[in-house]
C-alpha cells in the first residue's frame, strides 16, 4: 500500500519528508472508533485514556519510540485548573496522581547573595516518570495497545488505515513536517541553551538564583517534585555558554561544572542527568491544526518555554479539549475544528506570556543593577501574567516591602507616585496618549478639542498630550488635522491650556509636533484610514520618494534647501507651542512620518548625507530636535516618540532603536517614548497586552533615560507592575481614556487611593465612590414545591 513505509515520528530520529497520500476526509461522524496516536508522552498518553474510556469499543493504538522507563528531565509542574479538568474527567487517573504531588507555595530569588521569598503561589509537581507510570497504568486498564520501543508507521498510512490521528510526537514531530505544506509551522530558536539536570534533595521553593561568572550570567530554575529529589535547569546565553567552554565538555563534565557553579544554592550536593544535553528553546506554531483526520496536540502543534511551567499542562489540557469536542460536536471535522477554536486563544496567550517570560531571561544582564526587591518583582511580573494587583492578594508583605523599597508613601499604589523631568513634575504616572481626533477646521482646533482636552484633564492623568499637531498645512494628515503654523491656530491652543491650568491645576498639557510625510493628504479615519483623499490632495515630501501604499500618492524626495525649510517650520511651532502655554513638547519621529522616515532604513533610501548609517539617517531629526530645543524654554522637558521597530523585516533594530534614543538623550531629551510599527504598510506587528512594553524596558535598563511606555496598557494594576517592576517611568493610555475619560480618578477610587498624586476636582468630589447598584444578595429560596 502506497505510505506504508515504517519511518521514525516520535522523536528527534529520522528525516521527515511530505506525504505522498492525502489523510482522509473528516467523517461524517463524530466517534472515531479506530484511533492511532503517534508518541507516548503525557499529551497522548492522557488523550487515549480519555476516548476509550468516553467509548469502550475504541481500538486506540499508542506507537512511542522509547522504552516505558525512558523519561527526558525530571519534575512536571501542574497548576490548579488542569488538576481540576483531570478531577473532572478521570478521577481514577486524579486520584492517582494526588498520591504522588509535592506542594509548596513560595518562590526564592536569590540575586548577589541576597535571597527574597514570596508566598502564596501554589504549586503541585511529580516526577514526569511517575506521571507516565500512572497514565501507562490507567490506558492497561482501559485496554489500550501500547507499542513500546516502536517507530509509528508512517503519517500517510495512519491517516489512510485509523479514523482519526493524533500526532501528539513533540517539537520535532515528523506528522507535522509530512504535512507542513498544511500545518505551515513556524519554528523559531531562541538565544539561550539550557540543560534539565537533576538532585537528590527537595528545594524547599521554587527557586531561581542568578550567578554572575567571568563568562557572563548564569542562572538556576530549580523546583523539588519528589520528597528527596528536584529538578534543576541551567540556562544561559548562547555567547555565554561558548565563553565557559560548556561546548568542549562532555556531559559528565558539564554536569560537575554547573554543580560547582552554583554550589552554594545546592548546598554542596552533586547533580545528575538522565541523558540530558544542552539544547535551545524552539517554539513552535501552527497556521493550521488539522488536516483531513490528522490533529497536532501538545508539543507537535505548539511550544511554550519552560521557564511558566506549561508544556505537559498545554499537552494535558488539548487532551481534555479534543476528547470533549469530539463528545459534543456532530462531526469529526466539526470536533477538530471546535478543538482549535477552543485551543487557539489559550494557547496564543500562553505563548505570549512565555515569550516575555523567555525573553526576560535571555536579558536577565539587563536587570542585574536594580535593587534587589525590585529585581525580584520584576522577575515575579516579567510573564505579565502575574500583576502588582496579583501578587499582593498572594503575598501582601512581600509586596509591601518592594513598594517601600521604591519609595510609596504608605497606602500610595505606584502609579500615584511623583515623577520629575526638567522643570516639571508630575504628579502621578499617568500620561494621556497623543490621539489624533481628526475634527479641525484649516488646523485650528475648536470646542470639540477644547471639551475633549479638559475632560481628560479633569480626569486624573499627570500628563494630557495633544494629537500630532502639524507644523504645516501640507504637515497636515488629514484636512481634519490641527496645526501650529498660523497665529489663529496659537490662539486657539492658548484657550485650551489656560482651561487646563485654570480647572485642573497641577496637570500638565503637552503639545506633539510632527510633519505626515508620506502618509499625508488622505482621508479621515473613519471615512478610510491611510487612503489618498479623492479629490483636495496637496503635494507630498520624504526622506525618499516611496509610497506608503501601492494606492497611496508617491511623495517628493526633499532637496536640502527643502530640509531647512521645514526645520525652519519646527522651530516656528515650537515658538508658537511655548507662548500657547503648552508644559511639554514632544518631537513626533515614529509612525513612519516624516521623521520617523528619515531614521527607518525601510523608507530612507538616500545616498546623501541624510542616508545610509544610522548616524547619517538620524542627521536630520536631530537638526530639528535641535532647533526645537533651541526655542523651546529652558525649563520645560522635551520628549521624543520613536518607533522601536517597524515589524518588518530590514527594518529598525532594538540595537538601532537603543543608539536612537541614546542620540536624542545627548541633545536634550528628557524623555522617551517609545512606540512601534506604523512605518510600512506590510508591517506584521506582534500584538498583545502591553506588547510595546519591553522596547520601552530595553532602551530604560540599556541607557538610563527615562521612557514612556505605550500600547495596549489597559489597567490600573498594569500601570503599577510595569512601573513598580522598572520597565518605564511613565505609561502612556490612548483607548482606556477613550472609553473613560476619568481614568486615573477612578483608578484611584478602586484601589481606595485619596492622596496628593490624583485630585478630584471639586465639583466631582461628591462621585468619588461608586454609585450603589441594585441589591444582588437577596436570600435564595429554602424550599422548592411541586405543583
Amino acid at each position: 500500500m502506497e505510505g506504508a513505509v515504517i519511518v521514525p515520528t516520535s522523536g528527534a530520529r529520522g528525516t521527515a519528508r511530505q506525504a505522498t497520500t492525502h489523510p482522509q476526509p473528516p467523517t461524517t461522524t463524530n466517534h472515531p472508533l479506530r484511533v492511532a496516536i503517534v508518541g507516548g508522552g503525557p499529551g497522548g498518553l492522557y488523550a487515549a485514556a480519555l476516548l476509550k474510556r468516553l467509548d469502550p469499543s475504541r481500538e486506540v493504538t499508542v506507537w512511542e519510540r522509547n522504552a516505558p522507563n525512558d523519561t527526558f528531565g525530571f519534575g512536571v509542574v501542574l497548576s490548579d485548573e488542569t488538576l481540576g479538568g483531570i478531577e473532572h474527567a478521570d478521577p481514577v487517573v486524579y486520584e492517582a496522581l494526588q498520591k504522588h504531588f509535592i506542594r509548596w507555595d513560595d518562590i526564592d530569588i536569590v540575586h548577589r547573595g541576597t535571597r527574597h521569598t514570596s508566598g502564596g503561589h501554589g504549586f503541585a509537581a511529580l516526577g514526569r516518570k511517575r506521571l507516565l507510570e500512572v497514565l501507562h497504568e490507567r490506558c492497561r486498564t482501559l485496554g489500550i495497545d501500547l507499542r513500546f520501543r516502536a517507530e509509528a508507521p508512517y503519517p500517510a498510512w495512519l491517516a489512510e488505515t485509523y479514523d482519526l490521528v493524533i500526532a501528539a510526537d513533540g517539537v520535532h514531530s515528523t506528522t507535522r513536517e509530512a504535512y507542513a505544506h498544511v500545518f505551515r509551522p513556524h519554528v523559531a530558536t531562541h538565544h539561550c541553551r539550557y540543560i534539565w539536570l537533576a538532585a537528590d534533595f527537595a528545594f524547599d521553593a521554587f527557586r531561581f538564583e542568578i550567578a554572575e561568572t567571568e563568562h557572563g550570567v548564569m542562572q538556576l530554575h530549580g523546583y523539588p517534585y519528589a520528597p528527596d529529589a528536584s529538578t534543576v535547569i541551567i540556562e544561559m546565553r548562547e555567547e555565554v555558554w561558548q565563553a565557559a567552554g560548556f561546548e568542549d565538555l562532555d556531559d559528565q563534565e558539564s554536569v560537575e561544572r554547573c554543580a560547582k557553579i552554583f554550589a552554594e544554592a545546592l548546598g554542596g550536593r552533586p547533580l545528575r542527568s538522565n541523558k540530558s544535553a544542552w539544547t535551545t528553546f524552539r517554539t513552535v506554531v501552527n497556521e493550521r491544526w488539522s488536516h483531513g483526520n490528522v490533529v497536532l496536540l501538545g508539543d507537535a502543534a505548539h511550544t511554550a518555554h519552560f521557564s511558566i511551567g506549561s508544556g505537559t499542562k498545554l499537552a494535558v489540557e488539548d487532551a481534555l479539549a479534543l476528547a470533549a469536542c469530539l463528545e459534543e460536536q456532530p462531526t469529526l471535522e466539526r470536533a477538530l475544528e471546535a478543538y482549535e477554536e477552543e485551543r487557539r486563544p489559550v494557547v496564543a496567550s500562553t505563548q505570549r506570556a512565555a515569550r516575555a517570560s523567555l525573553e526576560w531571561f535571555e536579558n536577565v544582564a539587563r536587570y542585574l543593577d536594580q535593587p534587589p526587591r525590585q529585581f525580584a518583582f520584576n522577575l515575579l511580573t516579567r510573564s505579565r501574567r502575574v500583576t502588582h494587583d496579583n501578587l499582593r492578594l498572594r503575598d501582601a508583605h512581600f509586596t509591601e516591602s518592594v513598594e517601600r523599597a521604591f519609595g510609596c508613601p504608605p497606602g500610595t499604589p505606584p502609579m500615584f507616585t511623583p515623577f520629575r523631568l526638567r522643570g516639571l513634575t508630575l504628579r502621578n504616572r499617568v500620561v494621556v496618549s497623543p490621539m489624533d481626533m481628526y475634527s479641525a477646521l484649516d488646523g485650528v482646533p475648536g470646542d470639540f478639542h477644547l471639551v475633549h482636552l479638559g475632560a481628560r484633564a479633569l480626569g486624573g492623568a499627570a500628563l494630557v498630550m495633544t494629537e500630532m499637531v502639524c507644523v504645516s498645512a501640507e504637515g497636515r494628515i488629514t484636512p481634519g488635522c490641527t496645526g501650529l503654523y498660523t497665529g489663529k491656530q496659537a490662539e486657539s491652543w492658548k484657550r485650551i491650556t489656560e482651561f487646563v491650568h485654570a480647572q485642573a491645576p497641577g496637570t500638565a498639557i503637552g503639545v506633539q509636533l510632527g510633519h505626515s510625510g508620506r502618509k499625508g493628504s488622505t482621508k479621515l479615519m473613519w471615512d478610510g484610514m491611510d487612503e489618498p483623499l479623492e479629490d483636495g490632495n496637496w503635494p507630498l515630501v520624504a526622506a525618499s520618494p516611496m509610497p506608503y501604499k501601492p494606492q497611496s500618492q508617491t511623495p517628493r524626495e526633499l532637496t536640502r534647501a527643502q530640509l531647512t525649510d521645514i526645520r525652519e517650520q519646527f522651530t516656528a511651532a515650537a515658538w508658537r507651542a511655548a507662548r500657547a502655554g503648552f508644559d511639554l513638547l514632544e518631537l513626533h519621529c515614529a509612525h513612519g512620518y516624516l521623521l520617523s522616515g528619515f531614521l527607518s532604513p525601510l523608507t530612507n533610501h538616500r545616498t546623501d548625507a541624510y542616508g545610509g548609517t544610522l548616524a547619517k539617517r538620524l542627521r536630520f531629526p536631530l537638526e530639528v530636535f535641535d532647533a526645537v530645543r533651541g526655542v523651546w524654554p529652558e525649563e520645560r522637558p522635551m520628549t521624543v516618540r520613536i518607533s522601536a521597530t517597524d515589524w518588518a523585516e530590514g527594518g529598525t533594530s532594538g540595537e538601532e532603536a537603543v543608539a536612537i534614543a541614546r542620540a536624542f538623550a545627548a541633545h536634550g531629551a528628557d524623555a522617551i517614548d517609545v512606540s512601534t510599527g506604523q512605518v510600512v504598510a506590510e508591517e506584521r506587528p506582534e500584538f498583545g497586552r502591553s506588547y510595546q512594553t519591553p522596547y520601552a524596558d530595553r532602551i530604560r535598563h540599556e541607557t538610563g533615560i527615562p521612557v514612556i511606555a505605550v500600547g495596549a496598557i489597559s489597567s490600573w494594576d498594569d500601570v503599577n507592575s510595569l512601573i513598580l517592576a522598572g520597565r518605564t517611568d511613565l505609561c502612556a493610555l490612548a483607548r482606556p481614556h477613550l472609553y473613560d475619560p476619568h481614568w486615573t480618578l477612578h483608578a484611584a477610587a478602586e484601589q481606595g487611593y485619596d492622596g496628593p498624586g490624583v485630585v478630584w476636582p471639586a465639583p466631582y468630589r461628591a462621585g468619588s465612590r461608586r454609585p450603589q447598584t441594585g441589591r444582588t444578595d437577596a436570600p435564595k429560596p429554602r424550599l422548592t414545591l411541586g405543583t
